[in-house]
């Protein structure tokens, strides 16, 4: 098991390195988390899971399944998540106050975490946040109480960049109780920066007050090609070329999708929170989002909306996504009370109506014909994915006009996507996760996933002692 001292500590990063790290030995391995909280989700068997655990799926060379993580949390305000679980959106848990929910959760993780026990020789099992939440030890189900069930070697890792990383590791330790101290096989210090010479006395110190080995020393590794599982990520640049920019209101939902533009060669990328970034784009993308009526809300509040109509009106080049999709409509009604009705952006004819049953489907989509910045795209097949309780269907002419109808092309089967304009607007997520997308639009290969994986595998296997990652699982 891979705890943290905090959120953003390198739990995701360092399980999905291992889940690589011991496939690549020969031996059939499975992710675990009971419960993660992120707007990042993929289709998977069963449903929908978290992004996380379904790269550590792939990492362990396994079949993405929604037991891989049974509870996903998807936020929808500060105080409100809606409750995903084995995969189906559950509004009953939805409205339960969280100790009641905890306690109708956890036979479905415990027999969850049996059933990938039973059929794989090495579970690797993520926690959440910290485990030393002593406010809510008593309801946990995702850190040590999934550890004392699994009988599982734990591993502590700390940011060492945001500093007091020795403090964080002891205090957490000391705030386990005995029977989970004694589950802890060593400390990972993530995130490190400089001569590692310089650590010294501080893990012999640590071993001595604790008896838990430092295991490993991180380095800092800002371009590992990882996503990002939760917030917006830095975007940084590859260059001074083309700005992609990216509207990061609230509740933007999968943004994980667009990691891979941060390492194409002459790509400029950021994230617009103010419409000043948006004027300076050359390609905008409006992206998912889990609240398409707040989120149209902050875009008018911030003025981001006049700024995203001056983009498309100057017919520069504009990728909208599943919600992104939404906005740029007429309307989003809302009949049954599934999300929340609102007035879009109006730029282009059509309207979207939510319907109670949320659609899932992972698959290859095929690109009909484009023009203009998208016209390499033509014929261009990808593997994508669809999460969205959303049906949106273009105005007929006379509802349109005339000309925006005939305007308003229809480039993915089964009301999938439209062009309009130099507009592309679909519902499958996935688009810039294509190489032969990458290398349509911009000329450039990047490196595959399971290169990502694998680079993955080598950073923990020249860094851990010599022998500690063996050691682990005998």
């Amino acid at each position: 098991m891979v705890c943290g001292t905090s959120s953003g500590a390198g739990k995701s990063f360092l399980a999905t390195a291992l889940a690589r790290w011991y496939a690549r030995q020969g031996l059939k391995v499975a992710p675990f988390k009971a419960q993660n909280m992120s707007n990042n989700a993929r289709v998977a068997a069963g449903g929908e899971m978290g992004s996380a655990q379904y790269f550590q799926a792939l990492a362990a060379r396994a079949l993405p399944h929604v037991r891989m993580n049974p509870v996903l949390l998807k936020p929808e305000q500060d105080t409100q998540s809606q409750v995903v679980v084995l995969g189906e959106r559950r509004d009953d848990l939805s409205r339960m106050q969280w100790h009641s929910r905890a306690q109708h959760l956890w036979p479905v993780v415990r027999s969850c975490l049996e059933e990938l026990m039973s059929a794989h020789e090495v579970v690797v099992i993520e926690g959440a946040g910290s485990p030393a939440e002593i406010n809510l030890q008593a309801t946990d189900i995702v850190n040590m109480r999934i550890a004392e069930a699994a009988r599982a070697r734990t591993l502590l890792v700390c940011d060492i960049d945001r500093g007091g990383a020795f403090a964080h590791l002891l205090g957490t330790l000391q705030l386990l109780p005995a029977e989970h101290r004694a589950l802890m096989r060593g400390f990972v210090l993530n995130k490190f920066r400089g001569d590692e010479r310089l650590l010294a006395p501080g893990p012999q110190r640590l071993e001595e007050l604790t008896g838990v080995p430092t295991l490993a020393v991180l380095p800092m590794w800002r371009e590992h090609g990882l996503p990002e599982e939760d917030g917006v990520f830095d975007a940084g640049t590859c260059g001074s070329g083309l700005s992609v920019v990216i509207a990061a209101y609230p509740y933007l939902s999968n943004l994980d999708e667009f990691a891979p533009l941060r390492r194409v060669p002459g790509v400029e990328l950021r994230w617009a929170r103010e419409p000043q970034t948006i004027r300076s784009a050359d390609l905008l993308v409006l992206p998912g989002s889990k609240h398409v009526a707040a989120d149209l809300d902050w875009l008018r509040r911030r003025g981001l909306d006049a700024a995203i109509a001056a983009h498309v009106s100057a017919d520069k080049p504009t990728l909208a996504i599943c919600g992104g999709l939404q906005m740029l409509g007429r309307a989003l009604d809302d009949p049954h009370g599934v999300e929340g009705a609102a007035t879009g952006l109006g730029l282009l004819p059509y309207s979207t109506v939510f319907l109670p049953a949320k659609r899932y489907r992972h698959g290859d989509y095929l690109l009909g014909p484009l023009s203009g910045f998208w016209r390499p795209l033509t014929g261009v097949a990808f593997s994508g994915y669809e999460i969205h309780h959303g049906l949106t269907r273009a105005a007929d002419g006379a509802a349109a006009g005339a000309d925006a109808a005939a305007a308003l092309r229809a480039v993915l089967g089964g009301q999938g996507g439209w062009q309009h304009g130099q507009v592309l607007a679909i519902y499958p997520h996935g688009l810039f996760e294509s190489t032969a997308v990458i290398r349509a639009l911009f000329g450039r290969d990047t490196p595959t996933l399971q290169d990502t994986l694998d680079g993955l595998a080598d950073f923990i296997d020249a860094r851990f002692a010599h022998g500690a990652l063996e050691a682990l699982i005998e």
